[in-house]
């Protein structure tokens, strides 16, 4: 994984951590003068409740499925991509310049780096596609909450 790749991929999970607190934290006032006591007791109901309602409990977060990795060599590279790139470079390298082992070689070198930005790009999209979805989750889980607390005479924010 080259270091432009890394980089992006460190800011996505960073982004999509602060995001997720970001949905999580919410601000609730006793807007009908509720006790502290009694407050504790509204937000645990309404937690439990909500965990009902949606299925969804932030306190014990799904576990993170590992994006399906393509099939690679030990250099990271699709299986057969160098070889594939050495045909299509020595038929090319034969009817530009006469010669298939450069373009052979130019064409293998091509493939394979081709495949390694591929491959990177794939798990990239499917570690974004993973927080988005806990992203909404968080925002579901937050949304009946604040319904719950709301009817119970608190402003949520």
């Amino acid at each position: 994984m080259n270091k432009r790749v890394w980089h992006s991929t460190v800011a996505m999970i960073c982004g999509g951590l602060f995001a997720t607190s970001a949905i999580a934290q919410q601000f609730v006032y006793p807007a009908k003068g509720q006790s502290p006591d009694q407050q504790k007791k509204d937000e645990a109901e309404c937690h439990q409740w909500a965990i009902k309602q949606t299925g969804i409990d932030p306190s014990k977060p799904a576990p993170q499925a590992a994006p399906a990795a393509p099939p690679t060599t030990a250099t990271g590279t699709t299986p057969g991509a160098g070889v594939r790139g050495a045909a299509r470079g020595a038929v090319v390298g034969e009817v530009v310049g006469g010669d298939a082992g450069a373009g052979a070689a130019a064409g293998a070198a091509a493939a394979r780096s081709q495949s390694r930005r591929q491959n990177a790009a794939q798990q990239q999209q499917a570690t974004q596609q993973q927080q988005q979805a806990q992203s909404g989750q968080q925002a579901t889980f937050a949304k009946a909450r604040a319904a719950c607390l709301e009817g119970r005479g608190y402003t949520v924010k």
